[in-house]
């Protein structure tokens, strides 16, 4: 099992990642890049990691309910699965295409 300095060091990691990435820059026409997209979906990510270390500290210290913290690490588990899926699906579509002749 991670321990919290693990967690806050792979949040600290990822979010500089993002910070550098320079992602989300150029739009179309009103609409959102996939990059931005992106972005969103693993700040999301990470925020939902935060708030359910958070509760889990609450617990320990004996600030929280167990319930509030086993709904924030099911969520949590929910959006980092629906997060590896959907990079799988994306690094499938990439392989398909590169399979592709010219």
């Amino acid at each position: 099992m991670a321990s919290p300095t693990i967690a806050a060091n792979a949040y600290a990691n990822l979010a500089r990642v993002l910070e550098n990435s320079g992602a989300g820059k150029a739009t179309e026409a009103g609409g959102q890049s996939f990059a931005s997209m992106l972005k969103d979906a693993v700040g999301s990510v990470m925020e939902s990691g935060r708030k359910s270390d958070a509760q889990t500290v609450a617990m320990a210290s004996g600030k929280a309910n167990v319930m509030d913290v086993v709904t924030a690490v099911a969520d949590t588990d929910v959006a980092v699965s629906t997060l590896v899926s959907v990079r799988d699906r994306v690094i499938a579509a990439y392989e398909d295409i590169m399979k592709m002749p010219i």
